[in-house]
């Protein structure tokens, strides 16, 4: 769950961080093969694990940045939640390789975390207790080992005592009482934590706490194969409406690990509609869209991790295609200095340093699914939706995400902007070199809007007149031809009232590449 804003920024201004991919020069693509994933999981352990403290950096230059200075030693190595994902990440390479190396890991960093962290339960909010919890259920099912087993009892009997009727249920995010929401990242994770514990210790009570969890879940933040963040407020409370793929990870999770325990078929619609939310809305192209650094960078390796558990249970032959592919785009925008993948997979790993969250994401992909040996780079399906693209925002105005006008594709649209130094920026990869006839969807209901485009750097219409609409809800079209290069690409779509851009501009979608 996303904490406090100092604690958790996600990132859409393209020059605000250094190890944004923005600018960096494209690569030959690499094959997604057995060694790719090999040499993706030694560079992240070669960069972000230190042996002697048997704990993970934050970030890739071992330095602490405002950015992100929370955890151990003034946040020179990773706060509390973080340190259980890169836990889980060397079990990803663990399952995969059964490499005594990560086997021994996986006691050293329970045992390293312990030392940084002496009394968890200093800890005030339940979702980072409840991450360790299910890596440690996680721990004990690959190693056996009773203390793993006996830590998550623990844990999940401290967090499922927070568990209350107020929003008709559910446990609250934080044990000292501020703050107080009921959230995803929460509950969900308990679920699968409580199926876990249900199957090693014979006891019945958990998975009755399991489908309790589960069902309020289902009542409050579920809508559909939409789902919500959390509910807060007074009374009944109110759902809070924000799409964040561990979200949809976690939720999937709950649902399988349901559906494996109990053969209800229910489950399983529900984890296949998370699933395919995110493959058919949260994408550009079908690669996993960028959700900012920090915490959310961390987001599509949860989701993942249960994208890749569904796939296994029910052999969806499009689950293994989207996984192998993200692997793929992963790996492919990886940077040659130090081989660490950054946190957006549509483009390439920039010069800065990266954290330790967002590299473990790139690195887990590769472990969790079989490598296809595919040896090109990664076009997706030709379509790239305006909200998931990148906004430039000029000091943090002047252009947003909106969903509130009928007609658009995906989960809204990019609302109308005016303001010089905004757009919209979309990483564009290719099989080859070629010439695409690209459609922009649009609306201009203000009458004739303008703007410019440019296409890897360079302006190929300064003053691009888009026409008048009837209304917002009247979308258009606009198409012109753009020369694209083999591997990666950046269209942008921008304001600059030098260039005789003017008027405002919704923008849904562009495609065709």
């Amino acid at each position: 769950m996303l904490k406090n804003v100092g604690k958790c920024v996600l990132v859409t201004v393209l020059a605000v961080c250094s190890f944004a991919g923005v600018g960096a020069a494209p690569r030959q693509a690499a094959a997604f093969t057995s060694s790719n994933a090999d040499s993706a999981m030694n560079a992240f352990v070669n960069v972000f694990y230190d042996p002697g403290a048997k704990y993970f950096y934050t970030n890739s230059d071992h330095q602490i940045h405002s950015e992100h200075a929370f955890g151990p030693d003034g946040g020179k190595y990773t706060d509390f939640w973080w340190e259980a994902q890169l836990w889980e990440t060397v079990m990803d390479a663990y399952e995969r390789t059964h490499n005594s190396t990560y086997r021994t890991m996986i006691d050293e960093i329970y045992t390293g975390f312990n030392q940084k962290y002496p009394n968890m339960m200093a800890n005030d909010f339940n979702d980072d207790l409840g991450w360790w919890a299910l890596a440690c259920m996680r721990a004990y099912e690959l190693t056996g080992t009773e203390e793993y087993r006996n830590r998550a009892s623990f844990l999940f009997d401290q967090i499922y005592s927070f568990y209350d009727n107020t929003y008709g249920g559910g446990i609250w995010w934080k044990r000292d009482g501020t703050s107080p929401q009921k959230n995803m990242a929460t509950n969900a994770p308990m679920v699968i934590t409580a199926v876990k514990l249900k199957n090693a210790t014979g006891n019945p009570a958990y998975l009755t706490k399991a489908q309790n969890i589960y069902g309020w879940i289902k009542s409050r933040l579920s809508s559909g194969s939409k789902l919500g963040d959390h509910v807060e407020g007074s009374g009944s409370g109110t759902a809070v409406d924000w799409d964040f793929s561990y979200n949809y990870g976690t939720y999937m999770g709950a649902a399988l690990s349901l559906y494996k325990e109990t053969h209800n078929a229910a489950y399983l619609t529900d984890a296949n509609n998370s699933a395919n939310y995110v493959i058919s809305k949260m994408t550009l192209s079908n690669t996993l869209m960028y959700e900012g650094e920090n915490d959310g960078a961390g987001f599509k390796m949860i989701f993942m991790r249960y994208l890749n558990q569904l796939r296994l249970e029910t052999g969806n032959s499009s689950y293994l295609t989207f996984l192998q592919q993200n692997a793929t785009q992963a790996y492919n925008h990886r940077r040659n200095s130090d081989q660490i993948i950054g946190s957006d997979w549509t483009g390439p790993t920039g010069s800065g340093y990266v954290q330790s969250l967002a590299a473990a994401a790139g690195a887990s992909v590769l472990q969790l699914v079989p490598a296809d040996g595919y040896t090109g780079f990664i076009a997706g399906n030709g379509v790239y939706e305006a909200e998931n693209a990148l906004l430039t925002k000029n000091g943090g105005g002047g252009i947003f995400n909106e969903s509130s006008t009928a007609g658009y594709s995906g989960r809204g649209y990019v609302a109308g902007w005016n303001t010089n130094g905004t757009g919209i920026t979309f990483n564009v990869n290719q099989n080859s070199d070629s010439t695409r006839t690209m459609t922009i969807r649009y609306a201009a209901g203000a009458g004739n809007a303008s703007r410019y485009i440019s296409v890897n750097g360079s302006v190929i219409a300064p003053n691009q007149v888009f026409n008048a609409t009837n209304g917002w809800g009247d979308w258009q079209t606009l198409t012109l031809n753009v020369n694209l290069k083999a591997g990666f690409n950046t269209i942008v779509i921008g304001y600059d009232s030098s260039k005789g851009n003017a008027n405002y501009l919704n923008v849904d979608q562009i495609y065709g590449l």
